[in-house]
């Protein structure tokens, strides 16, 4: 929605016209006005409607996050059992005393 606000109001500017016109929104304080009126936004929204939807933005953020902080490790995993695959060495990831 924000972008397509933005988009709707640059489309009749000129190019001359867009820096004056983009400038005061990479502001701090125009930044901070617009994170506050999301916030207002969404808690007259879900919260003083009791709805059960900040539960499960909660818990799809506490997913999100988890799997982003895992994925460097994993990258790393991924890219060592490569390396030794290359490398001929077969019983990287494997327990040899299976076999």
């Amino acid at each position: 929605m924000a972008l397509r606000k933005l988009y709707s109001e640059i489309k009749g500017l000129k190019v001359k016209e867009l820096p004056d016109h983009v400038k005061p929104m990479l502001s701090i304080g125009y930044v901070k006005k617009a994170v506050q009126r999301g916030m207002d936004n969404y808690h007259a929204k879900y919260i003083e409607t009791s709805s059960i939807d900040p539960l499960l933005h909660v818990c799809y953020g506490g997913m999100i996050l988890s799997y982003l902080i895992a994925l460097p490790e994993e990258r790393r995993h991924l890219e060592h059992q490569q390396h030794a695959k290359e490398h001929g060495d077969f019983f990287v990831g494997f327990d040899v005393r299976e076999r």
